[in-house]
């Protein structure tokens, strides 16, 4: 009888070994067809918005998309666009006042220059993809207390990523405040001034390298008349630049540790007509006094890690 059951029992055990072989299989056969379902769609999604890119930005009479919901922070309106684990996009509005805006402009002024973009090899040179004039301005954190005004926009500015985002991020080692400035020929100008379409950090769904960005925040001083417009064309969202407001995205999963998958990939539409002014904040995470933001190269690599690769 003892010898039954163990024979009874060694083949229970092969026929549940290979029905779950049999399952087991049969799911990752599935999975392996639905990753290839969501990598052609997104390859679809992708083209389609690569096509819209030029229709949205040539029509000045879009208004901004619609939002998911609305919030208030510190009495602002902020519009909730997308609210993904690593993908979120608001708005607020009102978020920097014109004192604060001229500030910026006027410290700027002397040390404007031909904007930049990453050249994908640790560097940064000039670009039609994007063309503007930029500066970086520092924030004196030792004249906060005494109400000078950058650095009160700033502390604002990371005030409101850790409304968001779990990060207690602290000034230590970020990037300058950009001043970024756009300048209107007319409908004629074949080479008008833009930013096509791209990422600010990575965008790969990737896991996050410390001392990288994450985080963005786009305030408006000054609009154009015609064009201008702060375009997700992977999410399917249009920012019709509104004076003194601000655009926020971040484009990390705070849970994860990955990285956003394209959705926040965004443009600067052409400006046709008039000026737009506008500040810049990246914000990283891992920086602080020892390791700032410029001891990492534009592919996020530490300068120091690059040299004994």
């Amino acid at each position: 009888d003892n010898k039954d059951a163990s024979t009874t029992n060694s083949k229970n055990s092969e026929i549940l070994e290979q029905l779950t072989n049999c399952v087991q299989s049969g799911i990752a056969a599935e999975i392996e067809r639905a990753n290839e379902e969501i990598a052609f769609q997104a390859t679809i999604r992708e083209d389609m918005a690569d096509h819209w890119e030029n229709y949205t930005c040539a029509d000045d009479t879009l208004n901004t998309t619609e939002a998911k919901r609305t919030e208030t922070w510190r009495g602002k309106k902020v519009s909730v666009m997308i609210d993904r684990p690593a993908s979120k996009i608001h708005t607020v509005e009102n978020f920097l006042t014109e004192d604060e805006c001229k500030a910026v402009e006027d410290a700027a002024k002397p040390i404007l220059h031909d904007a930049t973009v990453a050249d994908g090899s640790g560097g940064s040179h000039k670009s039609d993809s994007r063309k503007a004039k930029q500066a970086g301005i520092k924030v004196h954190w030792d004249k906060e207390a005494d109400g000078d005004l950058i650095a009160r926009l700033s502390r604002r500015v990371y005030d409101y990523v850790n409304h968001v985002l779990p990060f207690d991020i602290m000034e230590d080692g970020q990037e300058d405040l950009m001043s970024i400035q756009y300048f209107g020929r007319g409908p004629e100008d074949e080479k008008p001034d833009r930013y096509m379409p791209h990422c600010d950090g990575d965008c790969n769904g990737m896991l996050f390298k410390p001392g990288n960005r994450m985080a963005t925040i786009v305030m408006y001083c000054e609009i154009p008349k015609v064009g201008g417009a702060t375009r997700f064309r992977n999410s399917n969202v249009h920012i019709k630049p509104k004076q003194y407001a601000a655009t926020f995205f971040s484009y990390i999963d705070s849970e994860t540790m990955k990285m956003d998958d394209g959705f926040t990939e965004h443009s600067g539409c052409p400006v046709v007509e008039g000026e737009k002014k506008i500040v810049t904040q990246w914000v990283r995470l891992g920086v602080d006094k020892e390791n700032p933001w410029n001891s990492f190269n534009t592919l996020g690599i530490k300068y120091t890690d690059a040299e004994n690769q």
